[in-house]
C-alpha cells in the first residue's frame, strides 16, 4: 500500500490505518478476543500498518487485544493510544493531569506489550489543564523515550497552535467524511500551515455512509449510534439521499459507496490517512481498496455536486458530547 507521511519529523505509515475501537466499544458486544486479533493481523497481511486505540476504548480491553495482535510485528507497525478520560472512563469526565498521562503512558505499554508508544493522542482537550503543561509533559515522555509522537484529537485551533509552541504536534485526529466537512473551514488549514497530519476518524460516517444502514436499521442497546441525533430514523430516512447519490457515483465508477468515500478523503490531501473500523474481514478488503481508487478532476466535482444537493439532517454529536469537541 502506498505509505504517506504524518507530520513533518518521520511518522511514515500506509495510507488508510486501522481503527480498532469498534472491536470492544462503541457498536456492541465485544468481538472475541481471537478474532479481533485474526482481524488486526489481517490488515497487517494486507499492508495496513497503522493502528489505533485507546485506554478508554473497554476501558483498557482493546489496548490488551491490540498489544497481543501486534506484539510479533511490532517493529513493523506504528501504534497509536490515548489519553485524557478519568480513570480511562468517558463517563467519567476528562483528566489531562500530568501525572496521570505518565500513569496512563506506563500502563498503556504494559497492556500494548511494547517499550514505546507511536503516536499518543490527548483524547479530548481539558479546559482544566492548560495545553503547554500537558504538550510539556508529552515532551518529557517523548525525551524519555517512552513516546515517539504527540497527538491531539478533536481539538480547535487555539488548543493545536498553544500546544504545537511547546512540543511538535505530528497528527490530529478528528471526525471527517463526506457528511462532516467541517475540519474544512479552520482545522486543515492550519494544519497545512504548520505541517501537522491528519487522522479522519468514523472516515464511513459511522457506518452510514456504507449504504448498509437505513430509518429501519436498529442498534444494539450498547451501540452510541442510539445517542447520536444523525442517526435518529428521521434523520436517517433524511439523509439517505445522500448515500443513494453517491452510491450512483460509484456504480459508475465500479467501486462501492465506502470506497468511493475513502478515496474521496484520501484525495482531499497527501497527508491525511483515514483510520476506517470494521469487524469483518470482508469489509476489511473492502476498504483497504479504496487506496488504489484514483479520482479524476471530474469525479471529485460530481461528489461535491452530490453533497452540496443533499442538506443533512442532526447533529453528530449529543450535547454533553459536543461540548468536549473543538477546544
Amino acid at each position: 500500500m502506498q505509505q504517506r507521511q504524518l507530520g513533518t519529523h518521520g511518522l511514515q505509515v500506509a495510507a488508510l490505518g486501522l481503527g480498532c475501537m469498534g472491536l470492544s466499544y462503541g457498536y456492541g458486544p465485544a468481538t472475541d478476543t481471537a478474532d479481533a486479533v485474526k482481524l488486526i493481523r489481517a490488515a497487517f497481511d494486507r499492508g495496513v500498518t497503522f493502528f489505533d486505540t485507546a485506554e478508554a476504548y473497554g476501558p483498557f480491553v482493546n489496548e490488551r487485544v491490540v498489544g497481543e495482535a501486534l506484539q510479533p510485528i511490532r517493529d513493523e507497525v506504528v501504534i497509536a493510544t490515548k489519553f485524557g478520560f478519568r480513570d480511562g472512563n468517558v463517563g467519567n469526565g476528562l483528566d489531562s493531569r500530568p501525572e496521570r498521562i505518565r500513569q496512563v503512558a506506563d500502563a498503556a505499554l504494559q497492556r500494548l506489550r511494547t517499550d514505546h508508544i507511536d503516536l499518543f493522542y490527548q483524547h479530548r482537550v481539558d479546559p482544566q489543564v492548560p495545553m503547554e503543561d500537558v504538550a510539556g509533559t508529552v515532551r518529557t515522555l517523548i525525551t524519555e523515550g517512552k513516546v515517539r509522537h504527540f497527538g491531539l484529537s478533536e481539538a480547535g485551533v487555539d488548543s493545536i497552535r498553544r500546544a504545537h509552541t511547546v512540543q511538535p504536534v505530528t497528527a490530529l485526529q478528528s471526525e471527517y467524511s463526506l457528511w462532516w466537512r467541517e475540519p474544512e473551514e479552520q482545522v486543515l488549514p492550519v494544519l497545512e500551515e504548520l505541517g501537522i497530519g491528519f487522522v479522519p476518524f468514523s472516515p464511513l460516517g459511522k457506518g452510514f455512509l456504507t449504504g448498509a444502514i437505513d430509518a429501519q436499521t436498529s442498534f444494539g442497546a450498547t451501540d452510541f449510534r442510539n445517542t447520536v441525533p444523525r442517526f435518529a430514523p428521521e434523520a436517517r430516512q433524511a439523509n439517505r439521499a445522500l448515500v443513494d447519490a453517491l452510491a450512483g457515483i460509484a456504480a459508475r465508477k465500479g467501486v462501492t459507496s465506502a470506497q468511493l468515500a475513502l478515496a474521496w478523503l484520501l484525495a482531499q490531501k497527501p497527508w491525511i490517512v483515514p483510520i476506517p473500523g470494521t469487524t469483518k474481514l470482508h469489509r476489511l478488503d473492502e476498504n483497504i481498496g479504496a487506496a488504489a481508487i484514483l479520482l479524476d478532476r471530474q469525479d471529485m466535482a460530481e461528489i461535491e455536486t452530490a453533497v452540496a444537493s443533499v442538506p443533512i439532517k442532526g447533529a453528530r454529536y449529543s450535547a454533553d458530547r459536543q461540548k468536549l469537541v473543538g477546544k
